[in-house]
């Protein structure tokens, strides 16, 4: 059967889906994708993997519905793609993380610029993979720049784009609206099919996306992305246009993990997005919550706060608001819009974490501190996070990864062992001793004393056994 391309591949194998959820960092696994296709969604995307790992590690392989990579090597991609295609119905390229990770790892938004390398990668995969390729980007500052982007990927194989209405730049706290004007652009400039994301908390901005860029879909919600509102997340029945109780959707999910298992951190995670306004009134089930060491201990936590909601429900009177700030209706799913750093520090000290999320001048621009800075900057205020400052990591030779300092053969800790290992050799900066080890190997067997050769068979019989010359019985 011939690989399906653009809007036929859209319509057919995809079924013309219209509400998808995005790539989520360990958040995406099988049991909230499950939950989230019983409640509207009609496409899920796996967490991005990374085709390097990939390739070389068969644990890190699962199977998926719609596989995206990041990747910045057109070989090391194919060779991932390859090894998925089998399990999924198309294979995405990421080129839309803005985070400090692919900036490091030179993936995801960082190759934006690089058209020459884009257009290889695609264009190998298109030739040589069986599904199709797919792309997810942000777009430029300027719509004709994002424009001319799109337009290069289609040529180069791309079968489907998803825009993320933002700049690398909007992330953190101060993402700013996406915007759809350069959505609406590129779906104009294209003849492929076209997925919107950004500014979208319920099924009401779906519906005024899809009729504001004449997307054919919409996304919603990356885990750590610099959306400011994470409609997903807060509330999976969001493609449904409902807004259920908490418990409802966590005791759902909770008996999909019991089927399809999943690291506890991942479904804590959930549970705190999911629970986000509620554990803002009811934070003694916060700390439980984030001691829980079992799935037993959180459902036990989730039962708890079922009996806690429902007892605020019976309390609420009609038109009555909660004192003291607390949110209305809590026990309802309903999405948390993250303040900027000068709202949300407006009341904070001089000290606080709070106060540390106001702007610092770092090398002319203004830059929001994250967390760890933030801690890091409270044990020492003297710290600077200046990145022309930090030292600079050389590359391995293979992989691309952080070579060790004192590797004997420049290269990473995962390539330097399989080359010692291929090779028999030793890496002291790496503490790989193959060759020590063999050579004391052989140096034992040598010193090892021969065992004694067996006399040669006697008259006895081929046993050996001496003959008998006399019997003790008269």
């Amino acid at each position: 059967m011939p690989k399906l391309q653009g809007f036929e591949f859209w319509s057919r194998t995809l079924g013309g889906a219209r509400h998808v959820v995005a790539p989520m960092v360990d958040q995406s696994e099988l049991a909230w994708r499950l939950l989230s296709r019983r409640h509207g969604a009609q496409l899920c995307y796996t967490p991005m993997l990374h085709a390097q790992v990939f390739v070389r590690d068969a644990n890190y392989r699962k199977e998926n519905l719609y596989c995206e990579f990041c990747a910045n090597d057109p070989e090391v991609f194919v060779q991932a793609a390859l090894l998925a295609q089998d399990y999924c119905d198309a294979i995405d390229l990421n080129l839309g993380c803005p985070q400090m990770i692919a900036k490091r790892g030179h993936y995801g938004a960082f190759l934006q610029e690089e058209w020459d390398l884009l257009q290889r990668m695609i264009l190998l995969a298109h030739e040589r993979l069986s599904v199709p390729v797919t792309c997810k980007i942000r777009v430029f500052p300027e719509i004709d720049k994002t424009v001319r982007y799109a337009q290069m990927l289609e040529k180069a194989g791309c079968q489907l784009l998803t825009v993320h209405g933002r700049t690398k730049e909007q992330k953190g706290p101060l993402p700013g609206p996406a915007s759809w004007e350069h959505i609406r652009a590129v779906r104009k400039a294209v003849s492929i099919p076209v997925f919107a994301n950004g500014n979208i908390q319920c099924l009401r901005d779906v519906e005024r996306c899809l009729q504001d860029t004449g997307a054919q879909g919409v996304m919603s919600a990356a885990l750590k992305s610099p959306s400011p509102a994470e409609g997903n997340l807060h509330n999976p029945a969001l493609f449904e246009g409902r807004s259920p109780a908490v418990w409802e959707l966590a005791e759902e999910y909770l008996v999909l993990v019991r089927q399809h298992p999943c690291p506890l951190s991942y479904v804590r995670a959930h549970l705190f997005k999911l629970w986000h306004h509620t554990l803002q009134v009811h934070q003694q089930l916060r700390e439980e919550l984030a001691k829980a060491k079992t799935l037993e201990d959180v459902a036990t936590v989730s039962r708890a706060l079922r009996l806690q909601c429902q007892e605020d429900m019976s309390r609420q009177k009609e038109g009555e608001k909660p004192s003291g700030g607390l949110p209305f209706f809590h026990w309802i799913c309903q999405p948390y819009v993250r303040p900027g750093p000068r709202e949300g520090s407006k009341h904070s000290s001089a000290g606080s974490k709070r106060a540390l999320e106001e702007e610092e001048e770092e090398g002319g621009r203004l830059e929001v501190l994250s967390k760890n800075k933030q801690k890091k900057k409270l044990r020492n205020p003297h710290k600077t996070f200046d990145p022309s400052l930090k030292p600079k990591y050389a590359k391995c030779d293979q992989c691309g990864n952080p070579k060790g300092n004192r590797c004997v053969f420049n290269l990473c800790r995962g390539c330097c062992k399989k080359r010692a290992f291929k090779e028999s050799a030793d890496c002291p900066g790496h503490g790989l001793l193959f060759k020590t080890k063999l050579e004391k190997s052989l140096a034992w067997k040598g010193d090892q004393p021969r065992l004694q050769e067996p006399p040669p068979p006697g008259p006895g019989g081929p046993g050996g056994f001496p003959e008998v010359v006399g019997s003790a019985v008269a």
